[in-house]
């Protein structure tokens, strides 16, 4: 059974922006959208392994910072090359103002 995971308070997080959680020796990247939902992948491009947190955050893309690689953040689909293998999407729920990640 996997565990939900406390990443941060919701108001940690801008709207159309992007934080970084490490747990369990993984890095992940949690986002909160225009629309004031939250979402969970991989931290790290499927590409070359640079944190998405420091990337740019525009609608449901998330850009990676080193090549300008994209990836839906809602579904993990690889959005722009030279990216091409998706990101892990993990279940999101706000709990008493903090966001939780389901992951394992």
């Amino acid at each position: 059974m996997s565990d939900w995971v406390e990443a941060c308070a919701a108001g940690d997080i801008d709207e159309e922006d992007v934080m970084r959680f490490d747990h369990g020796g993984r890095t992940f990247a949690i986002y909160r959208s225009p629309d004031d939902d939250y979402f969970a992948t991989d931290g790290l491009c499927t590409h070359e392994k640079v944190h998405l947190a420091d990337g740019l955050v525009m609608d449901d893309i998330i850009e990676c910072p080193k090549h300008n690689g994209r990836f839906n953040y809602k579904s993990g689909d690889a959005r722009g090359a030279p990216v091409c293998v998706n990101l892990r999407t993990y279940p999101v729920k706000v709990d008493a103002g903090k966001v939780l990640i389901q992951i394992g």
